[in-house]
């Protein structure tokens, strides 16, 4: 089922796959709900899959020249609230992480478990920033040109070459996004909180899943904040750089429902870890 809600007078597309407990899939910048589909379809045997284009992606409107990430969360808490979700698991990608991490934040008592796939909870520090603020100068200059040669450099040098028919596809959908809203979710990034309080905080298990060839998010960086959570689960994966649904599915698409199965249909055995 494909539809869309209005928020904040622009409308936000979603779609809903399968039955029984709810698991929301957030995807990353340059991306859509689309990235999903193949994990959706392993998931929808046992689960109610939800997946949203973030404001200013895919069929999504974009909510202003700014997209901040408490505002992206705002808008998927509006989906949320449109089903009448009482507990999920949530599944953000890079960006999606961030916007995962700030819905954890509002709704602690429906979330049941938390995936960082290439994602993390921290700020940016000043160099990251300096980086987006240079990139938003690149795309504005020619966002087309942007798009082309970011999004190869998201894979692993070592599957470039196996991918690139699954590369270009992905190029080609994301060449839809517009300057306006790269430069908006650019910015929502770089002006970010951070979440490692969330991390720290969290009553539900979060599951990390941590390419070592991730040239955006060094999995160095990321091993610290496995440590914060009381609950975590880690996934290191060789010859894998950001974008693991489509370098290693078949390694990473199980771990996620094993994950969603022991979050969702048996959390009592999380709860007797702590006892």
């Amino acid at each position: 089922m494909e539809n869309h809600i209005i928020f904040n007078n622009q409308p936000l597309h979603y779609r809903v796959q399968g039955n029984g407990p709810w698991v929301i899939l957030l995807h990353g910048f340059l991306e859509s709900l689309e990235i999903w589909n193949d994990l959706a379809n392993q998931l929808s045997d046992k689960f109610r899959v939800l997946m949203v284009d973030l404001p200013g992606h895919g069929r999504s409107g974009l909510n202003g020249e700014e997209q901040p990430i408490p505002l992206m969360a705002a808008a998927i808490r509006a989906v949320i609230a449109h089903f009448s979700i009482d507990e999920f698991v949530l599944c953000g990608h890079s960006m999606g992480g961030y916007v995962s991490l700030e819905i954890a934040r509002e709704l602690p008592q429906k979330t049941k478990g938390l995936i960082l796939f290439h994602s993390h909870a921290a700020p940016d520090d000043e160099k990251a920033k300096e980086n987006r603020t240079r990139t938003i100068n690149i795309v504005k200059l020619n966002h087309t040109n942007f798009i082309h040669s970011f999004i190869p450099d998201l894979f692993a040098e070592v599957n470039k070459e196996r991918l690139k028919d699954q590369i270009e596809r992905f190029r080609n959908r994301a060449a839809s996004t517009s300057g306006k809203a790269i430069i908006a979710a650019l910015q929502g990034m770089r002006e970010r909180e951070g979440s490692l309080d969330i991390l720290m905080n969290a009553t539900f298990p979060i599951f990390f899943i941590i390419g070592k060839d991730d040239s955006k998010m060094p999995y160095e960086k990321l091993i610290a904040q496995t440590m914060l959570a009381n609950q975590s689960e880690v996934m290191i994966l060789a010859d894998v750089g950001h974008m693991g649904m489509i370098e290693a599915p078949e390694k990473i698409f199980p771990a996620i429902k094993h994950f969603c199965k022991r979050t969702l249909q048996s959390p009592v055995m999380y709860q007797n870890l702590g006892d």
